[in-house]
């Protein structure tokens, strides 16, 4: 077995759909399925039930979750290991983010990081943030940017990047939602009533669920999403109402399709703040330190 194969197979492992993974690892979904057969074969064993309708890990696989984890990571340390010293930093380094830091925290860390270390690989992959802590834990990316927990987990190494205010947007097209919200604006039952798209999980579920208690709101869920930057979108189509980061909502093309929607008392929807996060074990691969420096000078304030 190789070392792509088990990063092949711990993307499965952690999507459980072929699909999804395939478009993760930047190959073709038979090209996915050939290589982690071509990997039972070799072990012996199936990691994988597969039918029509779903995939599952067999005991075996759950199993080996945990030794291709351990695999990849004394794999990237022992390179670390090797660098050497006289010549350019070497290697190559994995980023996790949502599609707005690739815009708002990403890029100019990358511009800063390409020109000091010319020689390192670097692979950005995008997706829900609310996976940025489990994809580093779980050793699948080296580095991510995420919104800070209340609590972060033992082992992990934070940086801060930046804050965003929360913000409860809605469309501006004229559809049904629009005329239920110009019927009851500021009304105590404006509330009860709209349709909110939510996050699947993460923070910013936890801060949207604190603020439906602090109202004492039960809110009719129209859908459950993951992204945010797809919250936007049927926000502006009229689906529901979504609460977002103000710093989502400025990159995003539909910006100019929706609107703000007051939220009383100010204040009562608490700002996230991002962060750059790794394993602390992490730090000491030279690769991966270099980057974190850069971020700490680049960022040294970034509430200034």
């Amino acid at each position: 077995m190789d070392h792509k194969q088990l990063g092949y197979f711990l993307t499965l492992a952690e999507t459980l759909h072929f699909a999804r993974a395939s478009e993760q690892c930047h190959v073709s979904a038979p090209t996915l399925s050939r290589q982690i057969k071509q990997l039972e074969q070799e072990l012996g064993t199936e990691l994988f039930i597969r039918d029509n309708r779903s995939v599952r890990l067999t005991v075996n696989g759950k199993a080996f979750v945990d030794y291709a984890q351990a695999t990849l990571a004394k794999w990237r340390q022992f390179k670390g290991q090797c660098q050497d010293s006289a010549g350019p930093l070497t290697g190559e380094l994995s980023m996790y983010c949502s599609v707005t830091a690739t815009y708002s925290f990403t890029y100019d860390l990358f511009a800063v990081f390409r020109k000091q270390f010319p020689a390192i690989e670097l692979n950005l992959n995008t997706g829900d943030p609310a996976f940025s802590i489990n994809h580093v834990q779980t050793g699948k990316e080296d580095v991510a940017v995420a919104v800070a927990p209340s609590h972060l987990p033992q082992g992990v190494a934070y940086l801060p990047l930046g804050k965003s205010k929360l913000v409860i947007i809605a469309p501006t097209m004229d559809c049904p939602l629009s005329e239920l919200i110009n019927s009851h604006l500021n009304t105590p039952s404006l509330w009860e009533q709209l349709p909110f798209i939510m996050p699947e999980h993460g923070v910013l579920k936890e801060r949207i669920d604190a603020f439906c208690a602090r109202q004492k709101l039960t809110p009719k869920v129209y859908a459950h999403v993951s992204g945010h930057e797809a919250m936007v979108a049927l926000a502006s189509l009229g689906f529901g109402v979504a609460c977002v980061p103000q710093i989502v909502l400025e990159q995003s093309p539909f910006l100019n399709q929706v609107q703000h929607l007051e939220v009383e008392p100010k204040g009562s929807l608490e700002e996230i703040e991002i962060g750059l996060i790794c394993k602390q074990k992490r730090l000491q691969d030279p690769v991966v330190s270099a980057l974190w420096q850069c971020a700490t000078q680049l960022f040294s304030n970034p509430y200034s």
